[in-house]
């Protein structure tokens, strides 16, 4: 079965950085590409970074352009997310996800990892 797990989600000041993995399972994870977003208290879900299957091309929301950096490591089947700069407004629960169409199109996701940004 697809199993998505995240990691290293944390408290940040402002100004600092975390780096966000997730370990995919059960499916050829080199075949798809992946997505990274994030849920505030209270918010919507606010899609965040994607990359292609092969890493070629990566993509980012404006909010995020700039400060984080969306990688993955298909010998290990682990997608990264990078964040450097961060804001109080980065603050949020952040899943990675198989992506289905577009990039806001998820199949699976996994249980998220908490993210907050405070002095």
């Amino acid at each position: 079965q697809v199993q998505l797990v995240e990691s290293g989600g944390g408290l940040a000041q402002p100004g600092g950085s975390l780096r966000l993995s997730c370990a995919a399972s059960g499916f050829t994870f080199s075949s798809y590409a992946m997505s990274w977003a994030r849920q505030a208290p209270g918010k919507g879900l606010e899609w965040v970074s994607g990359i292609y299957s092969d890493g070629s091309d990566t993509y980012y929301a404006d909010s995020v352009k700039g400060r984080f950096t969306i990688s993955r490591d298909n010998a290990k089947n682990t997608v990264y997310l990078q964040m450097n700069s961060l804001k109080p407004e980065d603050t949020a629960l952040y899943y990675c996800a198989k992506v289905i169409g577009g990039w806001g199109a998820y199949d699976y996701w996994g249980q998220g990892t908490q993210v907050t940004v405070s002095s």
